[in-house]
């Protein structure tokens, strides 16, 4: 039933339908948007994996204990 669920015609079809909702002097202000905010996730993660701290060697017990 959905094995040809996004054939090419779908695909003109809704960007035709969103070319005509939003009008053609909105889109480019929306890509830039939404390329500014995939830049803004894409620094915020690799702050995030930076402050991670690497995994430290553990302390060995000690052997007559």
């Amino acid at each position: 039933m959905l094995r040809n669920a996004l054939e090419p015609w779908h695909l003109l079809l809704i960007i035709a339908a969103v070319v005509l909702l939003f009008g053609s002097k909105k889109l480019p202000e929306m890509a830039r948007g939404l390329g500014r905010s995939a830049r803004i996730l894409k620094s915020e993660a690799g702050a995030l994996k930076a402050d991670r701290p690497t995994e430290a060697p553990r302390p060995e017990s000690a052997a007559g204990q």
